[in-house]
């Protein structure tokens, strides 16, 4: 049919005015520096979703801005190449892609690990000064910054957490149901990872029964900026809060490594389970290529007089005589743990300046106490079949110490603060606390190290950066602290790394790839009911994890465990736990522990379970060995002494045995009865109820 002539202008008008529209929706997603994607929801589509997007002409996952200039509008311009790597690691898929600026040398390199048994995908980011000059500003770069468009409408909710504080309600899950237009802005405080108001890990809920779990790689301050920009797309910008800098000639830094995980499911713990299992498949310590066991601690310290602090009274006659006794009577932890005070300097009638915290910096043995050394010590714990533990804060250096008095041009000192920060970016710096941890480990027979960081840095680094050159203290140190504990672990291959940081403050996903937090917050020590809280919070993300037990009794008990714990009940007097109890538990413990590294589904709610009114109640479910055991609370305050609870993850048209371990009732139901509803009782307060159960033959 032929068009008339107005009908054709008419008609060559609408198209032309759908083309600029286009254009101008492409502008504004070039503008935000985002492409919408459909969320993968398997193996496969991760693998496509990362061949569109890093690819030659496309703008990829991630932004900055580079003189003054958004990457989006130059870097599809840049010379690109892809290079697939060979990996190290079981299950995973590298390629490196590059993007070179020919004009200023430049050089982008992103580093891309796609997973053959998750719907997973990580990538980190390098920028690389290939020229023999300074390179123009580099700043605003998010490591990712990306658009994902739902199936569906409805609610988009993003599942996330309190960092830790010291308080009841560290790790509280926080779930904030989003509106468009109105971002949801995270970052830690103080320049740690985890550090009171925000946690690096949470969980988008999109419409259509999926969403994406995330997680930071950076140990200081990052940033997550999460939008629901309409009805149907959300977005996520992540990277380093503070960085504006030029690189010097030939100079190098890396930035945050940021995880995503595709989940399809009925429910958002679907993606939480998912995550916890790739957590222990690709993000956890493994020595000979299996999984490590983190231990069942036991501390040297059983509340000596006043004014003893920590270990500042502990000698070594004593030390050995405590492990004798734990082997007399048959309760001999895995490991046995020297905490700080152990060190020169350090004693009870030295006043304040023999404190703990003053002689941090002075890594060798207080001579007074200790005059062989750790060795004679860690020999001793060695004789039981045990391991020993020691305590260091390298990062953080008392004045007047040792490495005060012979390195202070290593040091970064501000005026007023009554530390100083040991840099870790100074390469001679690291390369000699490297070889001084080193030495001390091999000399003095140390198997598990704990490292802990109990001041903020980030006053350190901004007081040391200069204003061309904002953020670098922080990368380099952030460089050279991984760098240190990968040596270590390299060095010593069975090595384990407790990771404490006033408590939990430095838990992230570099972290969690290298060590584990046994003591997971500074909160006042043995309180029950926030350690529950605790647990009840970290688990949604993070299947390794510990605190202290003080107590044998059941409540005390229960609420601390996990999937390691730490021994810190008395032995030597008459004031101690009954002998037979504290055997008790500690087998219990061990029958116990296996379960924590499976599925975790919450049986009470998120909100305000920092009451002592409530009840708190979990599930962890094991799907290949179809078992798994239910743990509840009933605080002093609550005036129910039963609530209904579902269970979830159980396969149907099965029967399951459960055994009340207090009252040794054993019970069947099927598994429809279960994730129907059951009701749990405790009839006293406070307190608990631990239900096991496994699948039977009909």
């Amino acid at each position: 049919m032929q068009l008339t002539k107005s009908r054709s202008v008419r008609y060559f008008g609408i198209k032309l005015y759908l083309m600029t529209f286009c254009v101008i929706l492409e502008c504004i997603g070039k503008a935000m520096g985002q492409s919408s994607q459909r969320i993968p929801d398997n193996t496969t589509a991760v693998h496509q979703w990362v061949e569109q997007h890093f690819a030659k002409g496309k703008v990829p996952p991630f932004s900055f801005t580079y003189g003054g200039k958004k990457s989006d509008n130059f870097i599809r311009g840049w010379k690109f190449h892809a290079e697939n790597l060979k990996s190290v690691e079981q299950d995973a898929e590298q390629t490196f892609y590059t993007y070179s600026d020919p004009q200023t040398g430049l050089k982008v390199k992103c580093t891309v690990t796609c997973f053959t048994d998750f719907p997973a995908v990580e990538w980190v980011l390098k920028f690389s000064n290939t020229s023999g000059k300074n390179t123009p500003l580099i700043e605003k770069a998010a490591v990712i910054d990306q658009s994902f468009v739902a199936q569906g409408k409805g609610d988009f909710i993003l599942h996330h957490a309190k960092g830790s504080n010291a308080e009841k309600s560290d790790f509280q899950p926080i779930d904030e149901k989003m509106e468009p237009g109105k971002p949801i802005y995270m970052t830690p405080t103080g320049g740690r990872s985890s550090d009171n108001t925000a946690f690096p890990f949470f969980n988008i809920q999109v419409p259509g029964q999926q969403g994406i779990m995330a997680a930071v790689g950076w140990t200081g301050k990052w940033y997550t900026d999460v939008l629901q920009t309409d009805e149907k797309s959300v977005s996520l910008k992540s990277g380093m809060e503070k960085m504006q800098l030029v690189l010097y000639p030939s100079e190098e830094i890396r930035t945050p490594k940021i995880c995503l995980l595709f989940w399809k499911g009925v429910d958002r713990m679907v993606g939480h389970n998912q995550f916890r299992q790739f957590i222990l498949a690709h993000h956890s310590r493994k020595i000979n290529g299996k999984l490590a066991e983190y231990p069942l601690s036991g501390s040297f310290d059983y509340g000596d007089p006043a004014p003893c602090e920590e270990y500042d009274c502990l000698t070594e006659e004593f030390a050995i005589a405590l492990v004798k006794r734990y082997q007399q009577f048959r309760i001999l932890p895995e490991v046995f743990w020297l905490d700080a005070g152990w060190y020169t300097g350090t004693g009870w009638d030295k006043g304040e300046k023999g404190s703990w915290w003053s002689n941090v910096g002075n890594w060798t043995a207080d001579k007074e106490r200790f005059p062989h050394g750790l060795k004679p010590v860690s020999d001793a714990v060695h004789a039981t079949g045990a391991k020993f533990m020691v305590w260091f804060e390298p990062e953080r250096v008392s004045p007047g110490s040792r490495i005060d008095r012979e390195h202070p041009e290593w040091l970064i000192k501000l005026k007023g603060y009554d530390s100083y920060l040991f840099d870790l970016g100074n390469k001679d710096a690291l390369a000699w606390m490297t070889n001084l941890i080193g030495t001390i480990i091999k000399n003095e027979g140390i198997d598990n190290y704990r490292q802990d960081f109990n001041i903020n840095p980030m006053p350190y680094w901004e007081a040391n950066d200069k204003p061309d050159r904002i953020g670098i203290s922080e990368i380099r140190h952030i460089e050279g602290l991984y760098a240190f504990w990968d040596s270590l672990l390299v060095r010593f291959p069975n090595l384990l790394i407790d990771n404490c940081a006033s408590g939990g403050r430095r838990l992230d996903l570099e972290t969690t790839s290298r060590s584990a937090p046994l003591w997971r917050t500074d909160y006042q020590y043995g309180e029950a009911n926030g350690y529950q809280c605790h647990g009840f919070g970290l688990n949604f993300y993070l299947p390794i994890h510990g605190t202290a037990v003080y107590k044998t009794d059941s409540y005390t008990f229960r609420s601390s465990l996990g999937a390691t714990v730490t021994m810190a009940w008395e032995v030597t007097g008459k004031g101690s736990e009954p002998i037979p109890a504290l055997q008790k538990r500690i087998q219990d413990f061990k029958d116990l522990r296996p379960f924590f590294l499976g599925d975790y589904y919450p049986l009470t709610e998120n909100k305000n379970n920092t009451g002592d009114d409530v009840w708190l109640a979990y599930q962890l479910n094991r799907p290949i060995q179809n078992d798994g055991i239910i743990i509840a609370f009933r605080r002093t305050e609550s005036i129910n002494q039963s609530i209904p609870v579902k269970l979830s993850g159980l396969p149907a048209d099965n029967t399951y045995e459960l055994f009340y371990e207090d009252s040794g009732l054993h019970v069947r139901k099927t598994s429809r009865e279960l994730m129907d509803g059951i009701e749990l009782t405790i009839p006293e307060k406070p307190g608990s109820l631990l239900i096991s159960y496994h699948i039977v033959d009909k």
